[in-house]
């Protein structure tokens, strides 16, 4: 083959394969005359405000119609005007406008290098588990949500692939699980679903120490109360299906790295994988996530609310909310996070007495999910934590009569008027 053939091979590339761009783009991939890039126009947003972030994130306005709303690209694939220059975008797989405009959204709000969107959650988190190779050990928080669990135990064990699970609120625990092969170190903070609070930045600092990839499911907080790459945690991770979609109807993940080599790293496990978000959910996730601040301050004033009238019972063993005043790990809550959050969780004393309170319940959509307008209450046992055995369960706190209830946007008044009536003997 000439050499000239072989430069002619070269260019046939796709701009996706040349170089594994963060946010999916060619390299030096320009902009329409007179726009800016979506990393000019991040920069631009950087000091502005959270909640003028939510609605101004850099691709509000269509640039060619002047539309207020992204457009939903429904296209598989994309034209190669000139052969040898490809476009920006080639296949959906490896990127599309609608999508792109929803990574670089989250990548804005987390203040990450990149973002990328997946099919759910359980995806982001599979596709970031993905950058460990068989022989590492992981550190994991011990009331990881159920889905992780069942990740970590029954599929990526059979891959090589260790994990502990510790009390992350003891960092010298999280210290004593380090091992010569430990490459990361899985957080949940609030956990899932008794609310425990690990120190982010202590953690991050440890795990920097010790060349550790730490990373984070920041579902119940969002980039609203809590951005975890400001305290140097290296990747956050969403089901954004709750609280960033908000209204029960798309399911998403998202993944946010705080460097460029991590964020290259997620591109190529985001393209490889193939597990990616499709145009039709990006763009409920980006309408869902406008109102984002008006929600999360709406539903934590109703959370604190019920947190407190059931803390008053005396039918109720246990309530777990970090902004109650006995709530372990309040303190660091309040450091890293900007609130509470949305989730109560609540032990009724018995499995009997649950399920007696799930079947009387008459304003709460009695589901697994959470972080929705709809207050939303679920029963981890058989919902969120059924892939954990019972006897592994119990140990993490998750006793057979626990409750959680996502706090939508109903009067509380009404919601704790239902659940007074459904507690009644």
């Amino acid at each position: 083959m000439s050499d000239s053939h072989k430069h002619d091979q070269e260019k046939l590339e796709t701009g996706t394969e040349v170089t594994a761009q963060p946010q999916g783009r060619a390299e030096q991939q320009a902009a329409p005359s007179g726009l800016q890039t979506p990393e000019e126009a991040a920069e631009a947003l950087a000091d502005r405000h959270f909640d003028t972030k939510l609605i101004h994130f850099g691709a509000e306005i269509d640039p060619a119609t002047g539309a207020s709303s992204v457009p939903i690209y429904q296209a598989s694939t994309f034209h190669h005007f000139d052969i040898y220059n490809p476009p920006q975008y080639d296949y959906s797989r490896s990127g599309s406008p609608t999508r792109q405009a929803l990574e670089d959204y989250i990548s804005l709000l987390e203040g990450g290098a990149g973002g990328y969107a997946f099919a759910s959650g359980m995806a982001a988190i599979s596709a970031a588990l993905m950058i460990f190779s068989a022989g590492d050990h992981l550190i994991v928080t011990e009331d990881v949500y159920g889905g992780t669990y069942r990740l970590l135990t029954t599929i990526l064990s059979r891959m090589n692939i260790e994990t502990t699970f510790v009390d992350m609120t003891d960092l010298e625990q999280i210290k004593a699980a380090w091992k010569p092969n430990t490459r990361g170190v899985f957080m949940e903070t609030p956990s899932n679903p008794t609310l425990k609070i690990t120190d982010l930045g202590a953690v991050a600092a440890w795990a920097k120490e010790h060349r550790l990839i730490t990373l984070v499911d920041n579902t119940f907080m969002t980039p609203y109360y809590q951005r975890p790459i400001e305290q140097g945690v290296d990747i956050v991770l969403h089901s954004a299906t709750k609280f960033l979609g908000g209204h029960s109807d798309v399911l998403a993940g998202l993944a946010v790295a705080r460097t460029p080599e991590l964020a290259a790293q997620l591109k190529k496990l985001q393209n490889g994988l193939g597990t990616v978000l499709g145009p039709q959910d990006s763009w409920l996730l980006i309408r869902g996530m406008k109102t984002l601040g008006a929600r999360m301050d709406r539903s934590e004033i109703g959370a604190r609310k019920l947190a407190q009238w059931l803390s008053a019972r005396e039918d109720i063993p246990a309530v777990y909310y970090p902004g109650l005043a006995d709530h372990p790990g309040r303190e660091i809550q309040e450091k890293q996070s900007t609130g509470y959050g949305a989730v109560v969780s609540f032990d009724v004393g018995s499995e009997q007495r649950a399920k007696r309170l799930l079947s009387r319940v008459k304003l709460p959509l009695v589901a697994v999910s959470l972080g929705a307008v709809e207050s939303i209450l679920s029963y981890p046992p058989m919902m969120s934590h059924a892939a954990m055995p019972r006897d592994v369960r119990l140990e993490r706190g998750i006793a057979d009569g626990l409750l959680r209830f996502s706090v939508g946007l109903e009067n509380i008044d009404d919601l704790i008027a239902d659940l007074d009536q459904a507690l009644a003997d």
